[in-house]
């Protein structure tokens, strides 16, 4: 049905867009073809044309009805002069004249050129017809008769897809389930005198599955499920953004019990502004949405649900009860949420027996639902490119490395001085961390440039952290800055290459004091600003002690990853060498360093 409304719009886009180019060319031929005839003849002007006539020097007398313009021809000379004049019947009456007074003056009168007077009168409708398109592109952005997605919103009365389509996110699920039921059996709840939440806000990091758990509600429930994007509601005219809403809750209310989906909601629910122009749509677009929430009556079995990855960024009076008075975190699936993913993605893929679905999921801390099947997907488009039966291990491991690192760059020419830098480096990353018991250890060191890296180290992941110690902090700041160390102690110079290290380290170093009160000195206060002038309220002493506290970390980072790296070079240059050679070392390999 979609497929063929949008071949129907293509179709009509087309005969406008041919329509245009006919209507320019036609434009453009009669311009030319109207310069190329007057350079034809020498111009003569009305005067000169009625002198000329009374005094018998013209010999005949060319002129097109309904047209401006005269073409004379002269008594005993070879040429024709044209002149623009008002043919009126006015001027015909003194061609008469002089005819009646024996001046021999031939009159020949022409039709017009059908092409000519067709342009003319193009020429002469094009304003109202661009008159007459603008009124029907405000028309059509009003949503007068038009019952598509733009401004009813996007009705799917059968969403296909229910909560055992949703992996890792049993504890959300559940607290989703009176929804279904109320939309099931609203009486049963009103008879309790229990009044069901009319909003919920979903919010989480993009491809949490917000928008996934929205339509399982409405497939549980077996309800219509209306979808439409907060960026939709927005527009230049004034009026249009709060109009789409209302027509939005006109359609939920008539086909009610429903599910009304709101995706970036936080496109129209942001906090309003006294600002003028398009913050003040914005403004009038949320106030219509509060209006439209608190209209509903008690037997309107209407459940708005929204999406957003910004909750910060919305206005108070949207979350206040009665509107969205129930706020559900869709946080990123922790190890077991991830295998059940796994599982279900993998149900129409072909894998390798020696695939284990928890491991693979031990080594995507962090990933979403969303980037586990971009995963999975990359894996199989690999596995298909290799002439592989099956996806391979080899095939996840590389789709693994191609999301977190960046594409593998074989053809890109490295100088032996730069891949030599590049070895000890990694070498230093990796002989760092080995040493620093919070550190994860070391899954795969390589120096085969990768995205913008010229090489990477890679640790595995053994479990989901939702708390991280000072301790383990600081020895996260010594790992990073062991590439740098590695640069300095073994070559005794240093380059670009841990500039991203750096950024990070002075990231971490930063929260540590401002945000998570680790400093000594500061103690447990938030400096946590979002403008750094803020900071000044604090003081000027202890702005000066943040950048102090700060640096103090770092070097001592720097400090102790040059030591870790000094007492044990042996290994440093034996891992560097190796990767010269070998240009991979494997996490096992890696290990065999040390025994």
């Amino acid at each position: 049905m979609k497929d063929k409304k949008k071949n129907k719009q293509n179709k009509i886009k087309l005969f406008l867009s041919l329509i245009i180019l006919i209507l320019i060319a036609t434009i453009i031929g009669l311009v030319i073809w109207r310069t190329s005839e007057d350079k034809k003849e020498k111009e003569i002007t009305y005067n000169q044309l009625y002198n000329d006539i009374k005094e018998g020097k013209v010999e005949e007398i060319e002129m097109t009805i309904g047209g401006s313009t005269v073409t004379t021809k002269y008594k005993d000379k070879d040429e024709k002069k044209t002149g623009k004049i008002n043919t009126t019947q006015g001027f015909m009456d003194f061609i008469n004249e002089q005819l009646k007074e024996g001046n021999e003056i031939k009159v020949n009168i022409k039709n017009p050129s059908a092409l000519i007077t067709v342009g003319e009168k193009i020429f002469s409708f094009i304003p109202t017809i661009m008159i007459i398109v603008l009124v029907v592109i405000l028309f059509k952005m009003q949503g007068i008769g038009e019952k598509g997605k733009i401004y009813g919103g996007d009705e799917e009365n059968d969403t296909g897809i229910k909560f055992k389509d949703v992996a890792g996110l049993d504890e959300e699920k559940g607290e989703l389930v009176e929804i279904v039921d109320f939309l099931k059996n609203p009486k049963r709840f009103q008879n309790m005198g229990a009044k069901i939440p009319r909003g919920i806000l979903l919010y989480g990091k993009p491809g949490t599955g917000k928008t996934l758990i929205a339509k399982a509600i409405a497939g549980e429930a077996g309800v219509p499920f209306i979808s439409m994007s907060g960026s939709e509601f927005i527009e230049m005219f004034a009026g249009l953004g709060a109009s789409r809403v209302r027509k939005l809750f006109e359609k939920a209310k008539k086909v009610s019990p429903c599910i009304v989906f709101i995706d970036e909601i936080d496109a129209i629910g942001a906090r309003r502004s006294n600002g003028s122009g398009a913050e003040t749509e914005n403004n009038q677009t949320l106030n219509q949405l509060l209006v439209e929430m608190d209209g509903f009556e008690s037997n309107e079995t209407v459940i708005v649900l929204a999406a957003t990855n910004r909750p910060e960024m919305l206005d108070k009076a949207l979350l206040r009860p009665g509107r969205f008075d129930r706020q559900i975190t869709i946080p990123a699936p922790d190890l077991l949420g991830r295998e059940e993913i796994l599982k279900l993605y993998t149900e129409n893929k072909k894998l390798a027996s020696d695939i284990d679905l928890k491991e693979v999921a031990g080594d995507t801390a962090g990933f979403t639902g969303a980037e586990l099947n971009n995963l999975l997907n990359e894996a199989a488009i690999l596995a298909t490119r290799h002439n592989h039966e099956v996806i391979e291990k080899n095939d996840l491991e590389a789709a693994i490395k191609k999301i977190t690192v960046g594409l593998e760059k074989h053809n890109r020419v490295v100088s032996d001085k730069d891949k030599k830098l590049t070895a000890y480096h990694e070498a230093g990353h990796a002989v760092v961390s080995r040493f620093l018991e919070t550190q994860s250890n070391v899954k795969e060191v390589s120096i085969i440039p990768r995205g913008y890296t010229g090489g990477y180290t890679m640790y595995k992941t053994t479990e989901d952290k939702f708390y991280i110690s000072k301790t383990e902090l600081e020895e996260k700041m010594i790992a990073l800055m062991g590439g740098r160390a590695a640069e300095k102690i073994a070559l005794n110079d240093i380059s670009t290459g841990a500039s991203n290290d750096i950024e990070v380290a002075t990231g971490i170093a930063k929260d540590m004091i401002t945000v998570y009160g680790m400093s000594n000195i500061l103690g447990p206060m938030s400096l946590k600003v979002d403008d750094p002038y803020e900071l000044q309220i604090f003081g000027e002493d202890i702005v000066d002690e943040v950048g102090v506290q700060v640096k103090k970390l770092i070097d001592q980072a720097y400090e102790t990853a040059q030591k870790i790296l000094m007492e044990h070079m042996d290994v440093l240059t034996a891992v560097a060498e190796t990767l010269l050679v070998k240009e991979t070392i494997s996490g096992e390999e890696f290990e065999e360093f040390f025994k």
